[in-house]
């Protein structure tokens, strides 16, 4: 059973959202002292995280940074607030998705799935190491590494670069990967892609990688392959 930490100082929303999920078998737990989210994050040790944006104490953007800190584990935002730029935000903070209040309970509980499937199955009976332009790539560790260093990486920024690093030196079109990550491109904003390919580039460029992440106006991606010589 899936451990889900719901962040929602709505009690009534949260009784709601928590006996329909406990309706799908997840174990759902929530937050008793905002001002201590971390700390019961880190006892709770959940599967999925579910946050509101606008809480007590701090927001969940605060939240979100500060659990991004000490895990990778996947979080998806639950919030009224609907501008674009709290989307962003979310993204650029290292959640998995963005859903807008009211909500259709089947659409959060497609999101739930999906994403579980993606966080915690996407690896299996793969090859857990890859070497691509003179780095090595840990799929079971979500770090790349090369002579500059190592630079862990979100299961989000993960599963894309394997996604075109599987197909590398040609382009993967943006539906494609849409439809990799999320399963159901309808659930998912273009926008959400074109910024976790960016942080993608962002943490490569740490180590010298991220310009082998090409963008392909109109298309898609591409990873290329630096072309070694040797004498």
């Amino acid at each position: 059973m899936f451990k889900l930490l719901l962040i929602e100082d709505d009690r009534t929303l949260f009784q709601e959202i928590k006996e329909r999920l406990s309706g799908w078998s997840y174990d759902v737990y929530g937050i008793h002292d905002f001002s201590k989210v971390l700390e019961e994050f880190s006892t709770i040790k959940p599967d999925l995280v579910i946050i509101d944006v606008q809480l007590p104490k701090f927001d969940g953007f605060h939240w979100c940074r500060m659990i991004r800190a000490h895990s990778h584990v996947p979080i998806l935002f639950l919030s009224s607030r609907d501008h674009p730029s709290d989307i962003v935000m979310s993204m650029q903070l290292g959640a998995d998705d963005y859903v807008q209040k009211p909500f259709h309970f089947d659409v959060l509980i497609a999101k739930i799935q999906a994403i579980l499937r993606r966080v915690y199955n996407y690896n299996t009976d793969q090859i857990q190491l890859k070497t691509w332009s003179g780095a090595t790539i840990d799929y079971e560790k979500n770090t790349v590494s090369n002579e500059s260093g190592t630079v862990e990486l979100t299961k989000n920024e993960i599963f894309i670069l394997k996604e075109l690093i599987t197909q590398k030196n040609k382009i993967v079109s943006r539906e494609s990967l849409i439809k990799s990550l999320w399963d159901d491109e309808r659930f998912i904003s273009d926008n959400t892609l074109t910024v976790n390919v960016n942080r993608l580039r962002k943490r490569l460029d740490e180590i010298g990688l991220g310009h082998y992440i090409e963008t392909k106006v109109g298309q898609g991606y591409m990873a290329m392959e630096e072309v070694h010589s040797y004498d």
